[in-house]
């Protein structure tokens, strides 16, 4: 049966807790609840413990848990990070309706071994097709989806939305600030990135990286060895996970927004960075390359970490290009999409869900 184009939804959004984590991911979730609730929804969100997205007994139990717990009328949204913990309650999800939200298929997370990429390919191969519907943040990342063997016509996509945010004021000071947001795990490139700005020791600059230590720690305490080891660590903060107001104060004062990013399925920092008019040095990793145009930064391909730090030379030295990149930037996100426009998108996208169970 149907839902009438304007009636009141009742959505639970599954996450792997804690939905306040300062990433691209979570960010989506928080602001669609944030929307969908704003326009009349019933909202909640589902934080699942244990390990994501290669579960452990704890995941699998929590994931089977909230199943469980739903209402009758609620339409379960699953955050692709915590999909493959589903496996047990694959015909509990295929027996209501229950949406997919893929931000990126998880196998193309970096740090991954080969058994563990084929797990979780095996996973979503399984767990996709028991869906009523999957939402896409990104146009590449429904290709990828199609590529997976999922018909075009059950994939949605709804980009991010992005807040209308006061132009950056940048620095004011001789040393470039250099702002980068990304939980500290392989698939962000942070290692990347610091090799490319270790080459630039005779310009002034200081990077910031902002996002989750502890998704894997191992990973962010060698970023930080690494930062040692290229003896650029007095110029390099983690700042680990802050609050809004502090982040809002980082994005005041950054003259450079860079991400060294593997794959992403959309970017949603890069766009928060055109929004405010700071100009940005990226790789092409996913779909975040198309965000930026030519004239409002720099791209380069992934994983080329030396083409990246010859394109920051240029961006870190010339401060009359930044300025003309940031006119630029700042143009292109007065054009991006707006949550409101976006959450209502997400609305019609469950109700075609619940058309097509």
């Amino acid at each position: 049966m149907s839902i009438a184009a304007g009636a009141d939804l009742s959505v639970a959004l599954i996450v792997p807790g804690p939905i306040d984590t300062v990433s691209g991911g979570y960010g989506y979730d928080r602001r669609i609840l944030r929307g969908l609730a704003e326009i009349g929804h019933r909202v909640r969100a589902v934080e699942l413990a244990g390990r994501h997205p290669l579960p452990d007994e704890t995941a699998e139990a929590a994931a089977w848990q909230a199943i469980a717990d739903l209402g009758a009328e609620e339409i379960a949204v699953i955050d692709g990070l915590c999909l493959p913990s589903f496996g047990a309650a694959a015909e509990a999800i295929a027996a209501r309706t229950t949406v997919g939200l893929i931000h990126h298929p998880t196998p193309l997370e970096k740090g991954l071994s080969e058994a563990e990429a084929a797990l979780l390919r095996e996973k979503e191969a399984r767990l996709l097709p028991l869906l009523s519907r999957v939402i896409a943040t990104s146009r590449a990342t429904a290709d990828r989806l199609g590529e997976m063997g999922i018909a075009r016509e059950r994939i949605g996509i709804v980009e991010p939305g992005t807040d209308p945010a006061p132009r950056a004021e940048g620095s004011g000071s001789d040393a470039c600030a250099i702002l980068s947001i990304g939980a500290c795990v392989p698939r962000k490139g942070h290692d990347l990135l610091l090799r490319a700005l270790a080459r630039l020791f005779d310009l002034d600059w200081h990077l910031t990286i902002v996002g989750s230590l502890t998704r894997d720690p191992v990973h962010a305490r060698g970023l930080a060895a690494l930062a040692e080891e290229l003896a650029i660590a007095q110029r390099v903060t983690f700042a680990g996970e802050i609050d809004e107001s502090s982040l809002e104060a980082l994005w005041r004062r950054t003259d450079v927004f860079a991400l060294a990013t593997w794959f992403e399925g959309y970017g949603m920092a890069v766009a928060e960075a055109l929004a405010r008019g700071i100009p940005c040095a990226i790789t092409a990793g996913g779909a975040v390359a198309d965000l930026v145009p030519p004239e409002a930064g720099v791209v380069v391909p992934a994983g080329d970490w030396q083409a990246l730090s010859r394109a920051m030379r240029r961006l870190i030295f010339d401060t009359e290009l930044r300025r003309r990149m940031s006119d630029a930037a700042y143009a292109t996100g007065q054009r991006l999409p707006r949550w409101e426009d976006q959450a209502r998108r997400f609305a019609d996208e469950l109700r075609a869900a619940h058309a097509e169970r």
